[in-house]
């Protein structure tokens, strides 16, 4: 079995979630990894199974059009059965697409290796992510997207040998991107393994310094709730929810966070949640797997004195 894996980066430097995927498609079979950005280190991909890396210039890494289409010759050439991506803004377009143009079968979100042993079945988060569904995938062409921090890295092979590749790849929705706003930050948010948020408990953006240090300390990313951005204490960027960046991390804490449906949303995929709250009704305590009681203007600085000590 023949896997595309369409490999994304950010800063030129491929992005972990990518990695993941080429994870998944690893355990599949023979991989060929595609790059239709700049990217530095595209010949790592081998070290998580790629056999070799496609690149292919003149096209918008970030317009899910383009990815669609230029997946859909790629899988064409490379006679491969499978294609596989991370779950992102741009392959959740790019995998309808996908579906429509190969008559594949598509399961988006999808948690851990794929069952092969009879027929071909996956494993994926819905409802946001409060229920699993095992799908069957039953076309011969198949389209997965790979949720972030569901897969563990193996990367124990060698680098993969890079082959430009020319493609006539023309779109049938005309999209003119004019500008592209990057996120700022030491970790970026939608990467993160570990993000501390908060939200209005903090009382203002002046208190924000003891929320970044606790990141820092732990190399983690700060996120607010959506209060916290409407009311411009922090970047718009930063606001995960319903209406803003759905997270996975394997570590999110909520500082001061109330935990109102919309913002669960947007994080109940996280592995472990830690709340810090003064008000023991806050409905995000009864989604958290760990809860403190307390004012985070006490807890916080005391909770990142013990870790500055113990890592």
């Amino acid at each position: 079995m023949k896997v595309l894996v369409y490999i994304e980066s950010d800063g030129g430097v491929i992005k972990k979630s990518s990695l993941e995927a080429l994870t998944v498609a690893a355990s599949l079979g023979e991989v060929v990894g595609v790059v239709l950005d700049e990217v530095t280190n595209a010949a790592d991909a081998g070290k998580y199974g790629a056999s070799k890396v496609l690149t292919v210039s003149g096209l918008n890494g970030g317009s899910s059009e383009d990815v669609g289409n230029a997946l859909a010759e790629l899988s064409s050439i490379e006679s491969a059965d499978v294609i596989v991506m991370a779950h992102s803004s741009v392959s959740e377009g790019a995998s309808g697409r996908l579906g429509v143009k190969l008559n594949a079968s598509v399961a988006t979100n999808v948690i851990g290796l794929p069952d092969t042993s009879s027929g071909f079945k996956v494993k994926r988060g819905v409802y946001t992510g409060k229920a699993f569904l095992m799908v069957d995938l039953p076309k011969a062409k198949k389209v997965l997207t790979i949720k972030k921090n569901s897969v563990e890295l193996s990367g124990t092979g060698n680098e993969a040998p890079v082959e430009a590749v020319s493609l006539e790849v023309t779109s049938d929705i005309r999209i003119a991107v004019k500008e592209v706003m990057k996120q700022k930050g030491d970790v970026l948010l939608p990467e993160a393994d570990l993000v501390v948020s908060a939200g209005r408990g903090l009382k203002g953006p002046e208190n924000w310094g003891m929320i970044e240090e606790l990141a820092k300390t732990l190399g983690a990313a700060t996120a607010c709730s959506k209060p916290v951005s409407d009311a411009d204490w922090r970047p718009h960027h930063e606001h995960v929810g319903q209406t803003g960046i759905k997270v996975s991390p394997n570590l999110y804490i909520a500082v001061g966070i109330s935990g109102a449906i919309q913002h669960l949303a947007g994080v109940s995929s996280s592995k472990v949640i830690v709340v810090i709250n003064t008000d023991a009704e806050a409905p995000f305590f009864k989604a958290a797997d760990y809860g403190i009681l307390g004012d985070a203007f006490d807890v916080i600085p005391k909770l990142n004195d013990a870790l500055k000590n113990a890592l």
